[in-house]
Protein backbone atom coordinates (compact mmCIF):
# COMPACT_ATOMS: atom_id res chain seq x y z
CA UNK A 1 0.00 0.00 0.00
CA UNK A 2 3.29 2.58 0.91
CA UNK A 3 4.61 1.97 -2.88
CA UNK A 4 1.03 2.65 -4.56
CA UNK A 5 0.41 6.10 -2.58
CA UNK A 6 4.43 6.79 -3.19
CA UNK A 7 3.36 5.86 -7.17
CA UNK A 8 0.47 7.86 -7.02
CA UNK A 9 2.14 10.81 -5.61
CA UNK A 10 5.29 11.11 -7.68
CA UNK A 11 3.01 10.33 -10.88
CA UNK A 12 0.68 13.54 -9.68
CA UNK A 13 3.39 15.69 -9.36
CA UNK A 14 5.40 14.78 -12.73
CA UNK A 15 1.83 15.10 -14.41
CA UNK A 16 1.11 18.48 -12.53
CA UNK A 17 5.05 19.41 -13.50
CA UNK A 18 4.22 19.15 -16.70
CA UNK A 19 1.01 20.23 -17.62
CA UNK A 20 2.45 23.14 -15.97
CA UNK A 21 0.05 22.56 -12.67
CA UNK A 22 2.83 22.02 -9.73
CA UNK A 23 1.44 25.24 -7.66
CA UNK A 24 -1.82 24.01 -7.97
CA UNK A 25 -0.84 20.36 -7.02
CA UNK A 26 1.11 21.88 -3.86
CA UNK A 27 -1.75 23.64 -2.90
CA UNK A 28 -3.74 20.45 -2.83
CA UNK A 29 -1.53 18.63 -1.02
CA UNK A 30 -1.83 21.24 1.58
CA UNK A 31 -5.56 22.22 1.52
CA UNK A 32 -6.13 18.00 1.74
CA UNK A 33 -3.31 18.04 4.51
CA UNK A 34 -5.67 20.62 6.68
CA UNK A 35 -8.86 18.97 5.78
CA UNK A 36 -7.57 15.83 7.74
CA UNK A 37 -6.22 17.58 10.20
CA UNK A 38 -10.03 19.16 11.21
CA UNK A 39 -11.61 15.52 9.94
CA UNK A 40 -9.17 13.27 12.47
CA UNK A 41 -10.38 16.04 15.26
CA UNK A 42 -13.98 15.58 14.37
CA UNK A 43 -13.83 11.93 14.31
CA UNK A 44 -12.72 11.85 18.25
CA UNK A 45 -15.55 13.75 19.50
CA UNK A 46 -17.84 11.82 17.76
CA UNK A 47 -16.39 8.39 18.58
CA UNK A 48 -15.74 9.57 22.37
CA UNK A 49 -19.66 10.20 22.25
CA UNK A 50 -20.62 6.86 20.95
CA UNK A 51 -17.76 5.00 22.83
CA UNK A 52 -19.78 6.88 25.88
CA UNK A 53 -23.20 6.02 25.11
CA UNK A 54 -22.21 2.23 24.16
CA UNK A 55 -20.52 2.16 28.06
CA UNK A 56 -23.16 3.80 29.67
CA UNK A 57 -25.62 1.19 27.51
CA UNK A 58 -23.61 -1.94 29.02
CA UNK A 59 -23.49 -0.55 32.83
CA UNK A 60 -27.02 0.49 32.64
CA UNK A 61 -27.65 -3.31 31.20
CA UNK A 62 -28.90 -2.52 27.97
CA UNK A 63 -26.55 -4.68 25.89
CA UNK A 64 -27.57 -7.67 28.33
CA UNK A 65 -31.42 -6.80 27.31
CA UNK A 66 -30.19 -6.96 23.55
CA UNK A 67 -28.16 -9.84 24.07
CA UNK A 68 -30.95 -11.45 25.56
CA UNK A 69 -33.39 -10.21 22.69
CA UNK A 70 -31.70 -11.49 19.66
CA UNK A 71 -30.03 -14.71 21.57
CA UNK A 72 -33.01 -17.07 19.96
CA UNK A 73 -31.37 -15.92 16.89
CA UNK A 74 -27.90 -16.07 17.44
CA UNK A 75 -28.59 -19.67 19.04
CA UNK A 76 -30.19 -20.66 15.68
CA UNK A 77 -27.22 -19.38 14.05
CA UNK A 78 -24.51 -20.62 16.22
CA UNK A 79 -25.17 -23.60 16.19
CA UNK A 80 -22.92 -26.18 18.45
CA UNK A 81 -22.30 -22.84 21.12
CA UNK A 82 -23.44 -23.61 24.67
CA UNK A 83 -26.04 -21.20 25.60
CA UNK A 84 -24.25 -20.36 28.91
CA UNK A 85 -20.97 -19.47 26.78
CA UNK A 86 -19.57 -16.05 27.42
CA UNK A 87 -19.35 -15.65 23.40
CA UNK A 88 -23.12 -15.21 23.16
CA UNK A 89 -22.48 -12.23 25.16
CA UNK A 90 -19.61 -11.11 23.09
CA UNK A 91 -21.52 -11.61 19.93
CA UNK A 92 -24.45 -9.67 20.84
CA UNK A 93 -22.30 -6.66 22.42
CA UNK A 94 -20.04 -6.98 19.08
CA UNK A 95 -23.41 -6.81 16.57
CA UNK A 96 -24.56 -3.53 18.94
CA UNK A 97 -21.22 -1.50 18.10
CA UNK A 98 -21.14 -2.59 15.03
CA UNK A 99 -25.29 -1.58 14.37
CA UNK A 100 -24.06 2.16 15.95
CA UNK A 101 -20.95 2.12 13.51
CA UNK A 102 -18.81 2.17 15.87
CA UNK A 103 -16.27 -0.12 14.37
CA UNK A 104 -13.38 0.67 16.81
CA UNK A 105 -15.28 -0.21 19.58
CA UNK A 106 -16.61 -3.67 17.70
CA UNK A 107 -13.01 -4.88 17.17
CA UNK A 108 -11.55 -5.92 20.50
CA UNK A 109 -15.10 -7.02 21.28
CA UNK A 110 -15.23 -9.28 17.81
CA UNK A 111 -11.58 -10.50 19.08
CA UNK A 112 -12.57 -11.42 22.50
CA UNK A 113 -15.86 -13.97 21.01
CA UNK A 114 -13.68 -15.01 18.60
CA UNK A 115 -11.41 -16.20 21.38
CA UNK A 116 -14.13 -18.02 23.27
CA UNK A 117 -15.09 -19.60 20.12
CA UNK A 118 -12.06 -21.03 19.39
CA UNK A 119 -12.16 -22.39 23.15
CA UNK A 120 -15.24 -24.52 21.39
CA UNK A 121 -13.49 -25.29 18.40
CA UNK A 122 -12.84 -29.17 18.24
CA UNK A 123 -10.23 -28.66 15.32
CA UNK A 124 -7.55 -25.76 16.51
CA UNK A 125 -6.15 -25.74 12.69
CA UNK A 126 -8.90 -24.85 11.01
CA UNK A 127 -11.76 -21.75 12.15
CA UNK A 128 -15.23 -22.87 12.93
CA UNK A 129 -18.48 -22.82 11.19
CA UNK A 130 -19.84 -20.81 14.36
CA UNK A 131 -16.17 -18.34 13.63
CA UNK A 132 -16.59 -18.17 9.97
CA UNK A 133 -20.13 -17.16 10.37
CA UNK A 134 -19.08 -14.07 13.35
CA UNK A 135 -16.05 -13.41 10.66
CA UNK A 136 -18.81 -13.12 7.58
CA UNK A 137 -21.47 -11.03 9.84
CA UNK A 138 -18.67 -8.59 10.88
CA UNK A 139 -17.13 -8.19 7.27
CA UNK A 140 -20.94 -7.21 6.39
CA UNK A 141 -21.41 -4.98 9.21
CA UNK A 142 -24.72 -4.26 9.38
CA UNK A 143 -25.24 -0.48 10.65
CA UNK A 144 -28.55 1.15 12.38
CA UNK A 145 -26.33 4.72 12.62
CA UNK A 146 -22.91 4.98 10.55
CA UNK A 147 -21.47 7.33 13.09
CA UNK A 148 -17.94 6.95 11.51
CA UNK A 149 -19.34 8.33 8.45
CA UNK A 150 -21.36 10.66 9.71
CA UNK A 151 -18.36 11.80 11.48
CA UNK A 152 -16.16 12.18 8.38
CA UNK A 153 -19.21 14.45 6.58
CA UNK A 154 -19.50 16.95 9.84
CA UNK A 155 -15.78 17.12 9.37
CA UNK A 156 -15.58 18.05 5.70
CA UNK A 157 -18.54 20.56 6.19
CA UNK A 158 -21.69 18.12 4.71
CA UNK A 159 -24.62 20.19 5.45
CA UNK A 160 -26.84 17.25 5.67
CA UNK A 161 -24.61 14.40 7.37
CA UNK A 162 -27.79 12.59 8.92
CA UNK A 163 -29.20 11.68 5.23
CA UNK A 164 -26.08 9.12 4.87
CA UNK A 165 -28.23 6.66 7.24
CA UNK A 166 -30.87 5.64 5.30
CA UNK A 167 -28.78 3.95 2.02
CA UNK A 168 -26.19 2.74 4.66
CA UNK A 169 -29.27 0.85 6.85
CA UNK A 170 -30.52 -0.81 3.27
CA UNK A 171 -27.07 -1.76 1.64
CA UNK A 172 -25.84 -3.04 4.76
CA UNK A 173 -29.10 -4.83 5.65
CA UNK A 174 -28.58 -6.38 2.28
CA UNK A 175 -25.26 -7.14 2.69
CA UNK A 176 -25.78 -8.77 5.70
CA UNK A 177 -28.25 -10.72 5.02
CA UNK A 178 -26.05 -12.07 2.17
CA UNK A 179 -23.78 -12.94 4.25
CA UNK A 180 -25.12 -14.92 6.66
CA UNK A 181 -27.31 -16.86 3.99
CA UNK A 182 -23.39 -17.25 2.07
CA UNK A 183 -22.05 -18.60 5.45
CA UNK A 184 -25.21 -21.10 6.52
CA UNK A 185 -24.79 -22.66 2.63
CA UNK A 186 -21.29 -23.31 2.83
CA UNK A 187 -21.81 -24.58 6.17
CA UNK A 188 -22.86 -28.00 4.63
CA UNK A 189 -19.56 -28.38 2.75
CA UNK A 190 -17.70 -28.00 5.65
CA UNK A 191 -19.49 -30.27 7.68
CA UNK A 192 -18.17 -33.39 6.23
CA UNK A 193 -14.82 -32.30 7.27
CA UNK A 194 -16.13 -31.85 10.96
CA UNK A 195 -16.90 -35.56 11.36
CA UNK A 196 -13.65 -36.28 10.15
CA UNK A 197 -11.56 -33.76 12.65
CA UNK A 198 -14.15 -35.48 15.49
CA UNK A 199 -13.05 -39.25 14.65
CA UNK A 200 -9.51 -38.27 14.41
CA UNK A 201 -9.58 -36.58 17.75
CA UNK A 202 -11.27 -39.39 19.32
CA UNK A 203 -9.25 -41.86 17.66
CA UNK A 204 -6.37 -40.28 19.63
CA UNK A 205 -7.85 -40.15 22.57
CA UNK A 206 -8.33 -43.51 21.99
Amino acid sequence: MNYIFYFLIVISIIAGAINGKLTDVVNAILSGAELSVKVAFSLIGIMAFWLGMMKIAEKSGLVALIAKIIKPITKHLFKGVPEESPAIGDIAMNFSANALGLANAATPIGIKAMEELQKLNKDKSSASNAMCMLLAMNTAGFQLIPATVIAVLIGIGYKNPTEIIAPTLLVTSITFLSAITLAKIFEKFWEPQQVISDERENNENK
